[in-house]
């Protein structure tokens, strides 16, 4: 699937509040790849998760005596918790954000885990970030993504719904 510029895409048919997403996105020019879950239909609650290619920091390398800049350079992974809740009392706090090198030929391979209140990004098997959220709304349940910059391709998305352990449990009474 193609992702235009510029342009949010609502997944029809992509939601749950207790989820499991696996995608392979290809991120072509774009500067950043934002896919929101636990989005409500009018974008009241969300959380947002980006990626920006070769937004991190180089390292210091050093060969022959002199120091410079590495020509290699990490890209971000963050999540964003800020507009996650309509809650009064539900506090704002920066986004986790941390490094992963993805190799100029490699595509962007997110694992998503959403699970009520708990919101887990995996990159490319190297990076993990997770948060606590508290989505209010009932329908607070949507997937979106969106390139920046520039389009991308969507080349495998695989979801999963997942079940609650509570169901069918036995009563220990």
């Amino acid at each position: 699937m193609e992702l235009p510029a510029n342009r949010e895409i609502v997944l029809d048919g992509v939601n749950g509040s207790a989820i499991e997403l696996a995608a392979e996105i290809d991120t072509r020019g774009a500067q950043m790849i934002e896919l929101n879950v636990l989005r409500s239909p009018g974008k009241e609650e969300f959380t947002r998760i980006a990626f920006y290619r070769l937004r991190g920091f180089a390292d210091w390398i050093r060969s022959d005596g002199w120091a410079r800049w590495s020509e290699s350079r990490d890209s971000l992974i963050t999540l964003d918790t800020a507009y996650s809740s309509e809650l009064p009392d539900a506090v704002s706090r920066a986004p986790e954000t941390a490094p992963v090198y993805l190799a100029p030929d490699e595509t962007l391979k997110l694992r998503i885990f959403v699970d009520k209140s708990i919101v887990e990004v995996f990159v490319n098997g190297r990076q993990c970030v997770a948060a606590r959220v508290y989505p209010v709304r009932a329908d607070s349940l949507g997937v979106s993504l969106r390139a920046q910059g520039a389009p991308a391709e969507l080349r495998t998305l695989d979801v999963w719904q997942m079940a609650s352990i509570y169901e069918g449990a036995e009563s220990n009474e």
